[in-house]
């Protein structure tokens, strides 16, 4: 008996059953919408619970995360608004950093200081530009996923700024 016709004969007496399909090792999913730690301060200043946060909410809640470490006094030091940002934004290191903040260099932080940059970072998040910031408008959206597993990128390269790989 040729080899191909005993191949055919073997095929048609195989069972016929629903052939197991391995499923793909579970992974959680990872994050592409994530909200930077300035917005999740900004959106905890929605003082009447609207889900909507004005001018008004936001400067009156600066104020008062200002006054949780200045206890009084008109400025602050670069220490004690690192106190401010673990407080606030979650991490001593977190933006806006004092650097941006101090605008005239004197190595100490205002309320007037503040607020001016806050105002700025809230005119970043207003997105359609009504004085208003909806939690839609404090989301940031990532093109690709965030905390792959992947450390160094595509194919496990080393990426350098931007993406791209390290000159040599």
């Amino acid at each position: 008996m040729p080899l191909h016709l005993a191949l055919l004969l073997a095929a048609q007496q195989a069972p016929q059953g629903d052939v197991p399909i391995q499923a793909a090792p579970y992974r959680p999913a990872t994050a592409t919408v994530v909200v930077e730690p300035v917005a999740m301060m900004l959106a905890g200043f929605d003082s009447d619970g609207d889900g909507r946060i004005t001018e008004a909410e936001a400067s009156a809640g600066v104020a008062r995360s200002f006054e949780t470490v200045a206890k009084g006094a008109k400025d602050i030091g670069y220490i004690a608004f690192a106190d401010w940002a673990e407080h606030w934004l979650g991490d001593r290191n977190a933006v806006p950093s004092p650097f941006e903040v101090d605008r005239d260099g004197d190595n100490r932080i205002t309320l007037d200081e503040l607020q001016t940059r806050m105002s700025a970072i809230f005119a970043r998040f207003d997105t359609d530009k009504d004085h208003v910031l909806t939690h839609k408008e404090l989301l940031t959206i990532r093109g690709s996923a965030f905390g792959s597993d992947r450390p160094y990128g595509e194919g496990g390269k080393r990426r350098g700024r931007g993406g791209r790989p390290p000159e040599r």
